[in-house]
């Protein structure tokens, strides 16, 4: 008599799965190593022990272009408004004259020609000043 049967059950896995596990761990691996590395290394400035940043002294005198491109200039409490390329110019010079820094702020509004901004910039260049282009989106100026 003979009891045994014909049909034996396998007991191997799919090995197709297993190498799709395999490929996967192997992309998650190589992402991740690549993120952790410091893609470029950053060479940052030692913090000095002087004035805090919120204390750095601003330039004393700035000027600005109105829409209309006429010139403002602010020099300590003083105020000039309205004026023309011509007087602002002699206002520039004779602040400046009187003042240690050799820094101008300038602010133009969005709506002012790039000509009277650069006419200021130019000022600047043929004076040897220092200019500090300054750009606010929420300014009414």
């Amino acid at each position: 008599m003979k009891l045994r049967t014909t049909n034996k059950v396998k007991a191997e896995a799919g090995m197709a799965s297993m190498t799709d596990l395999v490929f996967l761990l192997l992309v998650f691996f190589i992402i991740m190593s690549t993120l952790s590395e410091p893609q470029t290394p950053l060479d940052l400035p030692e913090a000095e022990q002087g004035i805090p940043n919120s204390l750095t002294p601003r330039p004393e005198i700035a000027v600005g272009v109105n829409p209309d491109n006429t010139y403002f200039v602010t020099s300590g409490n003083s105020v000039f408004e309205d004026m023309s390329y011509e007087e602002a110019r002699e206002v520039l010079l004779a602040e400046m004259a009187n003042s240690d820094d050799r820094k101008l702020k300038i602010a133009g509004d969005k709506e002012a020609s790039y000509e009277a901004v650069f006419k200021l910039i130019s000022l600047c260049q043929a004076e040897n000043w220092s200019p500090l282009l300054a750009y606010d989106k929420n300014s009414k100026r």
